[in-house]
């Protein structure tokens, strides 16, 4: 076993102080491989998880209109700022959108029939909505 698989917040003080010291030879870089591409991946789940959310609502603002109220309403503004601060973070996971947006749609749409007891086949198989519409801060589908 590894300082990598017992420890990791020790493997990561390490692998830095080795960085900053410039030992390149010492570095344990099949593990560092690894965890980059892993924080990369943890940002296109997050803008996947902040699209899920947005789209969520917005089904559920749709198809429940008797529940709009300030709350959802909120959380649609709420979820469409975290999106376009994942996106100013991260302008390289713009080209993924059309996947990202896809993958995203399709969670919203089984949770939103789980939410809302609302059989799933009500719900359009693809988003009914472009991205510039959902994202667009006036935006609201009709009831």
């Amino acid at each position: 076993m590894t300082v990598y698989d017992n420890d990791f917040y020790q493997w990561t003080q390490d692998q830095a102080a080795l960085l900053r010291q410039g030992a390149l030879g010492l570095l344990d870089i099949s593990h560092l491989i690894d965890e980059i591409e892993s924080m990369g991946n943890s940002e296109k789940r997050e803008l996947e998880s902040r699209l899920r959310q947005l789209l969520l609502h917005l089904l559920e603002w749709q198809y429940q209109p008797s529940y709009q109220g300030q709350s959802w309403l909120l959380t649609i503004k709420e979820q469409r700022l975290k999106v376009a601060h994942v996106l100013r973070d991260n302008p390289s996971l713009k080209h993924k959108l059309p996947l990202v947006a896809k993958d995203a749609y399709e969670s919203a749409r089984f949770a939103a029939a789980k939410e809302t007891g609302i059989d799933l086949d009500a719900f359009p198989e693809s988003c009914p909505w472009t991205f510039d519409q959902y994202i667009h801060d006036e935006f609201l589908p009709n009831g």
